[in-house]
């Protein structure tokens, strides 16, 4: 007698990333860092093992993040003091920018064929 309930196949390994594709997924893991934690810690996870390049770019661009979100919540608790919130605000505001400066410059340098390294970056992955 045959069991009716078919057997479910074993997940499958997900294919290696191709070239362009690694590329791509490196570039945006550092341009999609002006969303802050979430695209990087995604692609670090999904995409990563799949590409050598992807892996090292999200890994240097969630390290980042990680960072830069801490230092936004720390921010961003810190601007409801009284009379030192203006500074706060500023400093946060500041903090966004470079967040962003830094992004478009290691989008464009892994576009360009290079790898990026933030120049302050705590790296809690390793």
């Amino acid at each position: 007698m045959t069991d009716p309930t078919p057997q479910a196949a074993a997940p499958q390994p997900a294919a290696p990333l191709s070239e362009t594709d690694d590329k791509l997924w490196a570039q945006l893991s550092h341009f999609l860092n002006i969303i802050l934690l979430i695209p990087a810690l995604i692609i670090y996870l999904v995409f990563g093992p799949r590409g050598a390049r992807t892996r090292v770019e999200s890994k240097e661009a969630l390290n980042w993040t990680i960072n830069v979100t801490g230092a936004a919540i720390i921010l961003g608790i810190l601007t409801l003091i009284p009379f030192l919130g203006i500074l706060f605000s500023l400093l946060y505001f500041a903090l966004i920018v470079v967040n962003i400066i830094f992004a478009i410059l290691g989008g464009v340098k892994v576009n360009a064929g290079g790898s990026y390294r933030y120049p302050v970056n705590i790296r809690w992955i390793k």
